[in-house]
C-alpha cells in the first residue's frame, strides 16, 4: 500500500510559478515510477510528467515541456513539479501517481497504481 499526499497548489497570476510536492509513504519510494497528471473542469485527466525510479529520466507532455520540471528526492520520499511561466490553461487539479510495476515511463493513467487526493492550481489571466 502506498499513500500519496500532494501540496503546494494555489492561486497565481499568469507568468508566475508554483512548486508542487507529493510525499509518499508505505513502501520504499525508489521502487516506483512517479507521475503527475491534471484534470481541468469538464475535461479528462491528462498526463503532465513522469520520472523514473532513480530520477535519471523524465518525460513531459508537449504542453508543459520547457516550463515544468519534475524531480524527486528519494531520501525524502517526495516528488516535485516545478511549474514556471504558468498559463490560465494550466488551471486544474494536479494529482501525483505511483507506478509500482514498470521501470519505464508511461503517460497512460491506467498504468499507475496509486493516486493522491489532488491539489488545486488556479492561474489567473
Amino acid at each position: 500500500q502506498v499513500q500519496l499526499v500532494e501540496s503546494g497548489g494555489g492561486l497565481v497570476q499568469a507568468g508566475g510559478s508554483l512548486r508542487l510536492s507529493c510525499a509518499a509513504s508505505g513502501r520504499t519510494f525508489d521502487s516506483y515510477v512517479m507521475g503527475w497528471f491534471r484534470q481541468a473542469p469538464g475535461k479528462e485527466r491528462e498526463f503532465v510528467s513522469a520520472i523514473t525510479r532513480s530520477g535519471g529520466n523524465t518525460y513531459y507532455a508537449d504542453s508543459v515541456k520547457g516550463r515544468f520540471t519534475i524531480s524527486r528526492d528519494n531520501a525524502k520520499s517526495t516528488v516535485y513539479l516545478q511549474m514556471n511561466s504558468l498559463k490560465p490553461e494550466d488551471t486544474a487539479v494536479y494529482y501525483c501517481a505511483a507506478d509500482l510495476v514498470r521501470y519505464g515511463l508511461t503517460r497512460n493513467a491506467q498504468n499507475y497504481d496509486y493516486w493522491g487526493q489532488g491539489t488545486q492550481v488556479t492561474v489567473s489571466s
